[in-house]
């Protein structure tokens, strides 16, 4: 379970009693997340009908001094109509609390379920939802930078060196070259907007075929609107280990994400190079963490090799793996 800090009962009462939510009812730990303590906060509400919150303790990957832009950000997004939760400010106006040394957020609960096997239909409103995000980010007027960008995985990939990439996969050290040419490829004049850069599926919730949330914006930073499309798109299509790509989602994502905002030319052009660096993103990760975690640990490593495959797949295929459906 993914609450690595205990919280009592009375410090969980009265850490919800400085927000103007009611009672505390329960508080039960939330499995998912590997990064944060999450709880599922249930309340009296403020007129006795029952309310319901994620509380989350940040516990690593977080520096304090970001945290006011990614709850600013929420606030933002979902104050211009994104399916978005928004944040709960305490009684004095505050986004976050300090709580043992440690920030803590409570954010309003979204209904909804991630979905595995995404109907095209779901792959639409995903593009669509993400376009929206996008047009609502152009007027928040804060920045992050991108810290986890081509450049960095290059770093990252060069850091782990070649010898202990090939005890992952003996193809693996080949992702060093592949990553210094993609840095010498990467576009720099595409139209740009804070970005989420990290919609995997568990990080949507849908109802039916339509996005009720978008989640987990601790990756949120500058970017161009295409490279996070392309981010998208790289998570959405293919199976889980990358050895197959599925068209129909692919391009109920694009013309999902067209029918906000259209590409320019030059976007589309640019999305097999942006799509293979969303993949060495998570490649070069996935290989840090791989090496990094003992071998006895209780920890199930994931495979940079599945998104290594689809890194492959965008070189070869080109801009023929984003025709938009019709």
């Amino acid at each position: 379970m993914a609450v690595y800090t205990h919280l009592a009962a009375e410090d969980l009462a009265a850490l919800i009693a400085a927000y103007d939510v009611g009672d505390l009812v329960s508080a039960k730990g939330i499995a998912e997340g590997v990064s944060n303590s999450n709880w599922l906060i249930e309340t009296t509400g403020k007129q006795g009908r029952g309310e319901r919150f994620i509380l989350t303790m940040y516990e690593r990957r977080i520096e304090l001094e970001d945290l006011p832009f990614f709850l600013d950000l929420l606030d933002h997004l979902a104050a211009h109509g994104c399916p978005v939760p928004r944040t709960i400010h305490d009684r004095s106006g505050a986004s976050f609390r300090m709580l043992d040394g440690k920030a803590v957020a409570l954010i309003e609960f979204l209904p909804g379920i991630s979905v595995d096997h995404p109907t095209a239909a779901q792959a639409f409103s995903v593009g669509a939802a993400l376009a929206q995000m996008h047009l609502a980010s152009l007027h928040f007027g804060q920045s992050r930078p991108n810290t986890l960008d081509v450049a960095a995985s290059l770093q990252t990939l060069k850091s782990c060196g070649e010898e202990p990439l090939a005890q992952i996969d003996p193809a693996l050290p080949d992702y060093i070259g592949k990553a210094a040419e993609l840095c010498d490829q990467w576009p720099s004049d595409l139209p740009r907007t804070v970005c989420h850069t990290d919609l995997f599926p568990d990080n949507i919730l849908m109802l039916g075929d339509k996005v009720s949330a978008l989640i987990d914006f601790y990756f949120a930073c500058e970017d161009s609107m295409a490279y996070d499309l392309a981010v998208t798109h790289a998570s959405w299509c293919f199976s889980k280990q990358g050895t197959s790509f599925d068209h129909a989602i692919g391009s109920a994502i694009i013309a999902g994400y067209e029918s906000q905002r259209s590409l320019s030319d030059e976007e589309r052009a640019a999305l097999p190079v942006l799509a293979q660096g969303a993949c060495l993103r998570f490649v070069a990760s996935r290989a840090e963490d791989w090496i990094s975690t003992p071998a006895d640990a209780l920890v199930t490593r994931k495979d940079p090799m599945d998104f290594a495959r689809r890194l492959d797949f965008y070189r070869s295929e080109g801009v023929s793996a984003f025709a938009a459906g019709e």
